[in-house]
């Protein structure tokens, strides 16, 4: 019987429905030691103000509208939202911020190199991804490497690689129900710094054991032994 591999659940649940038996979920994106190493150490997680990120392009189905209104729901003191990278979406989320009273509070720094991006993720303490269609979700992998819980949609990429332990999974039930579960977890981080190290900690670890290319190399491996044996 054949093995087919896929990069999602989704892209999985697509494969069933061909009448495939055996799926197996491979995700594409992992990190090399160099990656690893040319990480910013990770800068202690408490202080003030306290920073959510949300680091991406600025188009529609990124979900960056998700997260600012999330933000302005929590409505966390001393707190900011920063925004890294640019696109077609930006106007509109700058009036969006405006238009919920947050503006002061967001900032959009546009699109900066991978080392300002990284410096930018160590000054911050939860990175917000709540990207409505995203195969990779890399950057999810990066700040799980510098300690940083994620906060996702259950979705793609990143929701394959977030787990319970390492930051919160959002299932997109509807727009208002994502925004409002959003901010319950950003509420959550805020409120209990111990979660908060407990699942920065847990990140690093994760990637340590399941994130790296040479982790990578030796499932596909194992993978390809075990076609070769049922052939």
């Amino acid at each position: 019987m054949s093995l087919a591999l896929a990069t999602t659940r989704e892209t999985a649940d697509r494969l069933s429905l061909l009448g495939l038996k055996r799926i197996k979920v491979v995700g594409e994106s992992s990190l090399s030691k160099v990656d690893l190493q040319q990480l910013p150490a990770p800068a202690p997680s408490h202080g003030s103000p306290f920073r959510f990120i949300s680091i991406s392009r600025l188009l529609h189905w990124k979900g960056i509208h998700l997260g600012l209104r999330a933000f302005a729901q929590a409505n966390i003191p001393s707190s900011e939202f920063w925004i890294v990278g640019d696109g077609p979406d930006r106007q509109r989320l700058e009036t969006l911020a405006r238009d919920l009273s947050i503006s002061d509070r967001v900032q959009l720094w546009g699109s900066l190199s991978r080392h300002e991006t990284m410096g930018k993720l160590r000054q911050c303490h939860v990175l917000v991804h709540p990207s409505l269609h995203d195969s990779g979700g890399w950057v999810c992998l990066e700040s799980m490497a510098m300690g940083r819980p994620v906060i996702c949609l259950d979705l793609g990429g990143p929701g394959g690689q977030v787990t319970q332990e390492t930051g919160f999974k959002i299932a997109p039930r509807s727009p208002a129900q994502a925004v409002s579960d959003i901010a319950n977890a950003m509420k959550s981080l805020f409120l209990d710094r111990d979660l908060l190290a407990r699942m920065g900690q847990a990140g690093q670890e994760r990637i340590r054991q399941e994130y790296t290319w040479d982790r990578k190399a030796e499932e596909l491996n194992t993978i390809y032994e075990e076609v070769v044996r049922h052939r």
